[in-house]
C-alpha cells in the first residue's frame, strides 16, 4: 500500500497510537523563533522534535548542506524511526519545513514518508509538552538518489527545464534580503513563491490546481527549485509529487551558495 505523499489530521488521529507510525516535529524559523521551544510549548502528543542543524551537512555549498547518509542515519535511529516505519512529519509554515524531512528521507531510500497536510494548526486535539523518549531506531539510510539534487555548476548549464526560485518575491527581485550576501536571483530564474501552493489554512492545493500552476511555469516535465538554503524549496518537490508531475529536482545549495561566488545576479522581474 502507497503512503503519503500527505496525511491529513483525521488519518493521524485515527492512526496515532499505530506501533509503525513515528511523528516528527520539525519545526525551524529562519529568523527570531526557535523550532525546540516550540516543541516544548505544545506539539502532537507522541511525537519527536528534530533539530534541522542536527541533519545538515558539514560539506557542500550554501547555509544547509546535504547531510550525510551515516549523518541522517544517526539522527532517525535517535528519532525513532525504524526501516518498517511510516513517518509523518510536521511543521507550522505550510509544509516548508518538513518537506526537507520528507525529501530527505526518499533521497536515502525511505518509501513510507508523508508531510501532515496543514501541519500543527490543522491538529484539533489537546497537545502535549513533555519531551517524548522513544528507544532507537534501526533506520538505515541507502546511497543517496543524487538525480534528485543539482549543484552550482549543473545549475549553471541548465537548459532543458525552468529553474524556479520559491522565496517571496521581494527577495526574488532583490528589494529586500535578510540573510545573504547578495540581494536578487539567479539570471533566467522564474518566481514561483511557495506559500501559492498552499490555501490561507497551511493545507495545500487539490493536485489539478498545482498542476495547473506548474504548467504555466513550463514544469509540467520537471523543473529545478531553489530557495534561500535549499529547505523551503523542497516544498515545491512534494507539490510537484501531489501534483503527479515528475521530474522535480533541488538545487542544494540555493541561493546561500550562488550569492556567495562570483557568479553573475540579476534583480527586478524577469522579461
Amino acid at each position: 500500500m502507497t503512503f503519503g505523499p500527505l496525511v491529513n489530521a483525521d488519518w493521524l488521529r485515527q492512526h496515532i497510537g499505530d506501533t509503525d507510525l513515528r511523528m516528527i516535529d520539525f519545526r525551524w524559523y529562519l529568523q527570531d523563533r526557535h523550532g525546540r521551544e516550540e516543541y516544548l510549548r505544545g506539539h502532537v502528543p507522541g511525537a519527536v522534535f528534530v533539530e534541522l542543524e542536527l541533519i545538515t551537512g558539514k560539506e557542500g555549498g550554501g547555509r544547509h548542506p546535504l547531510p550525510s547518509a551515516d549523518q541522517f542515519q544517526n539522527e532517525m535511529c535517535k528519532a525513532g524511526v525504524d526501516q518498517s516505519s511510516r513517518v509523518v512529519v510536521y511543521d507550522d509554515a505550510g509544509g516548508a519545513v518538513a518537506a526537507r524531512l520528507w525529501f530527505l528521507l526518499g533521497y536515502f531510500g525511505h518509501r513510507a514518508q508523508a508531510v501532515l497536510d496543514g501541519g500543527l494548526g490543522s491538529w484539533e486535539g489537546p497537545l502535549e509538552t513533555e519531551i517524548q523518549h522513544v528507544e532507537p531506531g534501526d533506520f538505515h539510510a541507502a546511497v543517496p538518489d543524487t538525480r534528485r539534487v543539482l549543484d552550482f555548476e549543473a545549475v549553471r548549464a541548465l537548459r532543458d527545464v525552468p529553474l524556479i526560485d520559491a522565496r517571496a518575491g521581494a527577495r526574488y527581485r532583490g528589494e529586500t534580503e535578510p540573510i545573504d550576501p547578495k540581494a536578487g536571483h539567479i539570471p533566467g530564474a522564474q518566481s514561483a513563491p511557495f506559500t501559492e501552493n498552499v490555501r490561507p489554512d497551511g493545507r495545500f492545493k487539490s493536485p489539478g490546481e498545482l498542476r495547473s500552476q506548474y504548467k504555466k511555469l513550463g514544469a509540467e516535465n520537471g523543473a529545478v527549485f531553489y530557495c534561500g538554503s535549499g529547505v523551503n524549496a523542497t516544498q515545491h518537490l512534494l507539490a510537484m509529487e501531489i501534483a503527479g508531475l515528475p521530474g522535480a529536482r533541488l538545487y542544494a545549495g540555493s541561493w546561500s551558495d550562488w550569492s556567495n561566488r562570483d557568479l553573475p545576479v540579476a534583480t527586478g522581474e524577469e522579461p
